[in-house]
């Protein structure tokens, strides 16, 4: 499978108004935004677990990154609420579930080969940096080498510029803003090539954001097994 692999285009899913599609495991769906491969793949998804559900031990061999949006996440190194960020480096493994449910949106297979850092950012663990106009809160959950991954308040009515010399992923977490025509409510995503810089008007609810400054694919990127991530 193949589904927005194009780095070169701006890119943009409401996923707010998807159809959950299920996965292997029973109670498990999804709703993919991004996607190279078949079953093991390098993927970008929103993700849910009906109350019980969860998926079996499993590798991550090209490294795992996910926000909690919903409910309570959980696997053997303990319980993640809402809002908590996590990167699981390449080689890395559990066994995930959720006793109540949940809703995570997640990044697979797609750090770079060398990036061996396990974070995890728990609500109001972010470090606080900088305020730029229209931005009321800036937690910064990780920086590598060539990567920022920032949670972001904006204020209601704001004009936000965001520069982008690398690449930009952001989801909308709540609240809208408009880029041109298009409105992003909750559970929007939206991809940028570099150079081509976010300007954006908050709506009168304001918005939360979460964001990646980074390249869209790194170069060093963790291979995969082509003969399987390349089926249709």
């Amino acid at each position: 499978m193949r589904l927005n692999d194009d780095f070169s285009a701006p890119t943009s899913v409401h996923a707010a108004a998807m159809e959950w599609i299920p996965s292997p495991a029973k109670g498990v769906e999804r709703r993919m935004l991004f996607r190279i491969g078949a079953e093991k793949a390098r993927a970008t998804s929103i993700v849910r677990y009906a109350p019980g559900s969860r998926f079996a031990r499993h590798g991550h061999p090209g490294g795992e990154e996910f926000l909690v949006l919903e409910g309570i996440f959980q696997d053997e190194t303990g319980d993640f609420p809402p809002g908590t960020y996590v990167r699981n480096p390449p080689g890395t493994g559990h066994a995930p579930g959720s006793q109540t449910g949940c809703v995570i949106f997640v990044k697979l297979w797609q750090f770079r080969s060398d990036d061996q850092a396990r974070v995890i950012r728990r609500p109001g663990e972010g470090e606080a940096t900088g305020l730029r106009p229209g931005v009321t809160t800036s937690a910064l959950l990780f920086e590598g080498a060539d990567e920022r991954v920032r949670l972001e308040e904006w204020q209601a009515g704001a004009e936000i510029s965001l520069a982008n010399a690398e690449g930009l992923e952001l989801l909308v977490l709540a609240g809208a803003f408009t880029r041109g025509k298009d409105r992003f409510e909750g559970w929007s995503w939206l991809r940028l090539p570099a150079g081509e810089a976010l300007h954006a008007r908050v709506g009168p609810e304001g918005a939360r954001v979460w964001y990646k400054s980074a390249p869209l694919l790194h170069a060093a990127v963790c291979p995969m097994d082509t003969s399987e991530a390349l089926q249709a």
